[in-house]
């Protein structure tokens, strides 16, 4: 039997898609339909329900890549291992960030990563949804907050800091507050979980230099943190956002920075990765050049 086409078997039935499964594996739809047709035929019977609209796993189908699943990762990760095993980081980066830091902090950096290392191959996903790396085959991930997989290793990365903010314009109709309590009575800007059902509380520091979670009122809400940045900008309220992302509006003077004594927010960032990725060149190389550019 067929390994490769096994392979290609059970990357559309993790994509439920040839056209993404072909992309996923650095080849094309056709040769993946044939190397299915060519099994089907060897085992003589049907893998694959197809029609125009999706594709779907067969009984059949369902047992083969059951039983076949865990062998084709193995042979995935031993690939990997000895491709990593090079000096110089070759092949492709598959990579995950949260969306604004992805956007305002890694992109700038790719770059470098690949005029430095010309024969490594990025595969970035920048997104808030809580990715499973290991399901899901991403080799690293730079993740915010404390580290709950205990299959991953973490790369501790300088601190992310949060600022409150709002627009010049905004603050002259409504007036600036003074205190958190005035808040209460601003449009504030906030991020809603929906992949785990709350609203993402702002935090500010006490007196005695403890930090206090505050939920603000629900104004308006989005479902990431990037639109939090273009809705201050536009004079639509108060948002508390990673400052790193508004350091340029501030500076401008497009922002202004609301309740300055009460900054405290402050969360650890990350380098993740697989255990099995320990000693993959690629890994690295972005650690490496993540650590000489942590300016945020």
């Amino acid at each position: 039997m067929d390994l490769n086409a096994v392979h290609m078997l059970v990357k559309v039935a993790e994509m439920k898609s040839f056209t993404q499964a072909a992309h996923c594996l650095g080849t094309t739809q056709s040769r993946i339909s044939r190397a299915i047709t060519q099994l089907e035929a060897e085992l003589g019977t049907r893998l694959l329900h197809r029609n125009t609209r999706n594709v779907s796993l067969t009984p059949d189908g369902c047992t083969l890549v059951d039983r076949s699943a865990e062998l084709i990762a193995g042979l995935d990760e031993a690939r990997k291992l000895l491709l990593d095993r090079r000096c110089e980081p070759t092949g492709v980066l598959r990579m995950t960030a949260p969306s604004v830091l992805g956007r305002v902090v890694l992109t700038p950096l790719l770059g470098q990563l690949l005029e430095q290392y010309p024969a490594l191959q990025i595969d970035a996903s920048f997104t808030d949804r809580l990715v499973d790396m290991v399901d899901e085959g991403f080799d690293a991930a730079l993740r915010i907050g404390p580290l709950a997989d205990s299959r991953m290793i973490a790369r501790s990365l300088p601190p992310l800091h949060w600022v409150t903010v709002a627009s010049p314009q905004y603050l002259a109709r409504h007036g600036t507050p003074q205190t958190q309590e005035a808040l209460a009575e601003h449009r504030c800007l906030s991020v809603y979980n929906h992949y785990r059902g709350f609203l993402v509380p702002w935090q500010f520091k006490l007196a005695e230099g403890k930090a206090e979670d505050w939920l603000p009122p629900v104004s308006i809400s989005f479902d990431s943190g990037d639109p939090l940045i273009e809705g201050a900008l536009a004079g639509l309220g108060v948002a508390q956002v990673m400052e790193f992302a508004v350091r340029e509006h501030i500076a401008s003077g497009r922002l202004v920075r609301v309740l300055p004594q009460l900054e405290g927010r402050s969360r650890e960032l990350s380098l993740v990765y697989p255990r099995t990725r320990h000693a993959s060149p690629k890994i690295k190389a972005l650690g490496a050049l993540l650590l000489a550019h942590s300016h945020w």
